[in-house]
């Protein structure tokens, strides 16, 4: 027990690019910390790489080359109150109003779409004044925040810019543990960084996000290194697709100590989605109570099985119980995926929004069992929540594809795939439109719509385009 504790004080978790990261990149530039990096360089040796089934060398040249470009350095500025002793004091020793410090921080993201959308973690650009991303070829934007998710440490970033380098979607789910995994990002300031290593774990719960109540955290950890800067940028296979975004490190340093740990793509692309279609992400629930399964609990409850997740409890009138589930139940399968840690559960029910149905597997009194679960949103509620402006409007959004951009000669742009009671309707708009520009100001999001119509008084005009071709113009009022 004794050699836990030990072990456990020794095992810290540092947010990459976060508080930790601050400190070190201020580091960074003081000119003794740099004189110290440069003078106690490692002994350099060669590595033998292991050898391929076809009797190759292990080549990460092409899937680094594929990547390094569609990732991208993102740098933050804050305002940084003065303060005096442990208390907040916004006076000097005079009386006079002290100005606010401006501090800088940075990490990584990855460029999703060629049109400008970036994903990075929340925890980069939380609470930020300005945002700035710095592409491979030397290119700066100005970057809109376009949502957060706090709950999976993820955040979605718009820059105004045309045929980027993208990185495409892997599949997380056929990610296995031993497999090569390289980590691409900006460690340290140092751009353009590739490291490489292995798959060394899935499924992590590594209590980083313990304050959220509705955080998600089922990280695939490997041992690539990453470090302070890393925050935000891609884990990719060996092909180039993506397949997580590194968040993480386990370290007692604050530096990388042999653990690393990313969110999974599949989850990173669903959480992207919400907030380009409803600017904010919605996240369905069983509505359970969980925990794991040990040998000694199983032998307390005469459980025949190690895998899958015990139900503590049912939510009264939740999802869980409406459909049948019991507390006592084993959950062993969400739809066709098998999960063996609350963590897996939470990160495949994660993928989910209220009021879909989804198939759930249990094992009971040594059965099994398949439930049909239609899951809720934490107000009990199979609906979708808009922003307020979104609801005023009527609509529901969706991205509009790189092909079809194309072939009406548009770059950027939201479609309405459907349209309830509200100001478009009434203003003569049809399903399918897509809106390209409000007064004047381009959209790529429901967020941007919302932005530009949430203090408008008076009249808007709305510029768009049908998918047959035909653009159209309307005007109403707020």
């Amino acid at each position: 027990m004794n050699t836990l504790k030990k072990a456990l004080m020794y095992f810290l978790i540092a947010a990459v690019g976060g508080a930790t990261s601050v400190t070190v990149y201020k580091q960074m530039e003081e000119k003794q910390t740099a004189k110290s990096i440069l003078e106690n360089k490692p002994a350099f040796q060669k590595v033998n790489f292991p050898i391929s089934a076809t009797g190759t060398v292990m080549d990460f040249v092409e899937a680094s080359e594929r990547t390094v470009p569609a990732v991208v350095h993102v740098k933050t500025t804050y305002e940084r109150q003065n303060y005096s002793g442990n208390f907040f004091d916004p006076f000097n020793m005079w009386g006079q109003r002290m100005q606010p410090q401006q501090q800088q921080s940075a990490g990584s993201g990855v460029i999703l779409s060629e049109d400008g959308f970036i994903v990075t973690n929340n925890h980069v650009v939380d609470n930020a004044n300005k945002v700035e991303v710095v592409l491979d070829d030397k290119r700066t934007y100005n970057a809109k925040v376009i949502g957060t998710d706090p709950a999976t440490d993820l955040a979605l970033l718009k820059v105004e810019a045309k045929n980027l380098p993208y990185m495409p979607y892997g599949n997380s789910d056929d990610v296995r543990v031993g497999q090569w995994a390289l980590a691409v990002g900006n460690p340290f300031n140092l751009t353009s960084t590739v490291t490489a290593g292995i798959v060394s774990a899935k499924g992590r719960n590594i209590h980083i996000l313990a304050d959220q109540a509705s955080s998600i955290e089922s990280f695939i950890q490997t041992d690539a290194a990453v470090n302070p800067g890393n925050s935000g940028g891609a884990l990719v296979d060996v092909s180039g697709n993506l397949i997580g975004i590194n968040s993480a490190i386990a370290s007692n340093t604050g530096s990388y100590a042999g653990y690393s740990f990313a969110i999974p793509v599949n989850l990173v692309k669903k959480v992207v989605d919400d907030l380009m279609e409803y600017g904010k992400v919605q996240r369905g629930f069983i509505g359970v109570s969980i925990r794991d399964i040990d040998q000694t609990f199983a032998d307390e409850r005469k459980i025949n099985t190690l895998d899958g997740v015990y139900v503590n409890g049912v939510t009264e009138g939740g999802a869980a119980q409406n459909a049948g589930l019991r507390e006592g139940d084993v959950i062993t399968k969400v739809g066709n995926a098998n999960v063996r840690t609350a963590s897996e559960l939470q990160e495949q029910v994660g993928r989910f929004r209220p009021g879909d149905k989804v198939n759930v597997t249990v094992v009971r009194g040594g059965e099994e069992k398949i439930l049909a679960v239609t899951l809720r949103n934490l107000q009990g509620s199979t609906e979708i929540t808009r922003n307020e402006v979104i609801n005023m409007l009527g609509a529901s959004f969706s991205t509009v594809p790189d092909d079809e951009k194309g072939q009406l000669g548009i770059t950027n742009g939201v479609k309405i795939s459907k349209l309830e009671n509200g100001k478009l309707r009434g203003a003569g708009i049809k399903e399918g439109f897509i809106i390209t520009s409000i007064d004047n100001k381009k959209v790529n999001s429901p967020t941007e719509v919302a932005n530009i119509l949430e203090k408008k008084q008076g009249g808007v005009l709305i510029e768009g385009v049908y998918p047959n071709g035909m653009r159209a113009y309307y005007g109403f009022g707020m």
